[in-house]
C-alpha cells in the first residue's frame, strides 16, 4: 500500500503485543522452509507461551530481525507507527536499530531505505532523507514508495518543480490514484488550487483502501480551508477519521479548522485522550486558552518541558507547534517569532508561511514576513488564511 505519509493507526500495549508475536510467528514459518505452517482450528489453541508484556516479545523479534530482512520490514514498520501514533521518539531509534544490518554504508535493501529515509523524514532530517532515497532509487530504480516519499518530502521543502517530477515518476510505477494524488496536491499548492481540487473531489472512493482514502480526504480537506470552504472541509476531516481514526494528521487539521471558527469546546471533544502528541497538546492548550480552562496551566507546563527537552537534544521537530504555543498559548510574539524563523530554515508548507507572518506581523517586525510572503507570491500559492493575515496587516 502506497501512502503520502505513514499512517499513525493507534497500537495499545496489547495491540503492539500482538503484532509483534505476529512478527515471530511469521519469522518462525518462514525458517521451515517447505513445510506446512500448523493452522489452529480455533482461538482457544495456544501457539506459544510468553511472558507478560512486551519486553521479551520484541527482544525474540530484534534477534530474528538481526539477521532476518522478512522479519526487520514488518518489525520496523510497527515501530515507526508507534512512534507516531505515541509521539514517543524513542521508537524511532528502535526501527532505525532494526534496519542498520540493511541500511550501513553497503545498503543491500531498497525496502530497508525508504523505511530509513521514513525515519529521517520523522526527525524533520529531510536532506538525508533525500540522500538515503535515492541510494534506494539506485537499488531499485522502479519502487514507487520510495518515489513517493521523495515527492512528500520535496513538497514538505517547497522544492514543488522536484515534487511534481517526482509524482510522474510514480505515474508510470504505481496505481493511478496514487499519482493523481499526488500531483493534484503539487498543482493546489502552485496556483491551480480550485481546479486540483475539483480533480481529487472526482476520484472516487470506493475499493479505495482505508489508508488511501483518508490521504484523499485529507487532502481535499486542506484544500477547502485554503479555499475558504470551512463546511466542505469538516465534511472531508470527518470522513477522514472515519476511513482513519488514528490519523493525528487529519486530526490537527479538523481541530485547527473548528479553532479558527471560535468553536474550541468542540476542538477538546474532537482531541479527547490525544495529548500524548504534542501537536495536538498543542490544539488542547490553546483551545483551552479560548475557554479558560482550568487545565491551561498542566498543558502549558507539558508543552514547554516538551520543546525544551527538544532543545537540549539539538532537535527541532516541533518547531512549527512551539512557534505557535509562543504566540497563541503563551502570548511571547518575538519568541514566536525566533521559533518560525528557525522553522522556516526546514520547511516550507502553507502552514509554515502563515505562523512566520503572523508572528511577524504580531511582534512588530513586519520585514520579517517578507521570505514568507515572497515564496508564496513566487508560488502562486492560494490561501485565505495567508490572505486574511495580510489584510489584517495592510
Amino acid at each position: 500500500m502506497i501512502n503520502r505519509h505513514t499512517s499513525a493507526r493507534t497500537f495499545a500495549h496489547g495491540g503492539l503485543l500482538r503484532d509483534i508475536l505476529w512478527v515471530i510467528l511469521l519469522g518462525s514459518l518462514a525458517s521451515v522452509g517447505d513445510s506446512r505452517p500448523f493452522i489452529p482450528q480455533d482461538d482457544s489453541t495456544v501457539l506459544a507461551e510468553v511472558p507478560p508484556g512486551t519486553r521479551h516479545a520484541e527482544l525474540a523479534a530484534r534477534q530474528l530481525a538481526a539477521n532476518r530482512l522478512d522479519v526487520a520490514l514488518p518489525l520496523a514498520q510497527l515501530y515507526i507507527k508507534q512512534a507516531r501514533s505515541t509521539g514517543d521518539l524513542r521508537f524511532l531509534g528502535y526501527a532505525e536499530a532494526v534496519l542498520a544490518p540493511w541500511t550501513g554504508p553497503t545498503p543491500t535493501s531498497a525496502e530497508a531505505l525508504v523505511l530509513h529515509a521514513t525515519v529521517l523524514q520523522s526527525r524533520h532530517d529531510f536532506l538525508r532523507a533525500l540522500s538515503v532515497l535515492e541510494q534506494a532509487r539506485a537499488l531499485r530504480p522502479d519502487d514507487p514508495q520510495a518515489w513517493l516519499t521523495s515527492a512528500t518530502v520535496l513538497r514538505v521543502l517547497g522544492r514543488y518543480q522536484q515534487s511534481m517530477s517526482a509524482c510522474e515518476q510514480v505515474a508510470v510505477r504505481a496505481d493511478p490514484v496514487a499519482a493523481e494524488l499526488c500531483k493534484q496536491s503539487i498543482r493546489g499548492l502552485t496556483g491551480d488550487l480550485p481546479s486540483a481540487y475539483a480533480a481529487i473531489s472526482q476520484i472516487r472512493s470506493q475499493g479505495m483502501p482505508a489508508e488511501e482514502r483518508a490521504w484523499r480526504d485529507s487532502e481535499l480537506g486542506e484544500m477547502a480551508v485554503r479555499l475558504g470552504k470551512d463546511d466542505e472541509a469538516e465534511r472531508w476531516f470527518g470522513d477522514g477519521l472515519r476511513s482513519s481514526p488514528g490519523d493525528f494528521y487529519i486530526r490537527a487539521a479538523y481541530a485547527d479548522l473548528l479553532l479558527r471558527n471560535g468553536r474550541a469546546q468542540e476542538a477538546l471533544t474532537l482531541l479527547k485522550d490525544r495529548d500524548t502528541l504534542e501537536p495536538l497538546l498543542l490544539r488542547i492548550a490553546i483551545a483551552q486558552r479560548m475557554l479558560r480552562h482550568p487545565g491551561l496551566q498542566e498543558s502549558s507546563a507539558r508543552l514547554a518541558a516538551a520543546f525544551a527537552a527538544e532543545a537540549q537534544r539539538g532537535e527541532g521537530i516541533h518547531r512549527r507547534e512551539e512557534a505557535r504555543f509562543l504566540l497563541d498559548v503563551q502570548n511571547d510574539p518575538r519568541a514566536a517569532l525566533a521559533a518560525a524563523q528557525e522553522n522556516w530554515k526546514v520547511q516550507h508548507e502553507c502552514d509554515d508561511v502563515l505562523v512566520l507572518m503572523r508572528a511577524a506581523y504580531a511582534a512588530g517586525v513586519p520585514q520579517a514576513a517578507a521570505p514568507a510572503a515572497a515564496f508564496a507570491r513566487e508560488n502562486g500559492m492560494q490561501d485565505v488564511r495567508i490572505v486574511a493575515v495580510m489584510g489584517v496587516r495592510s
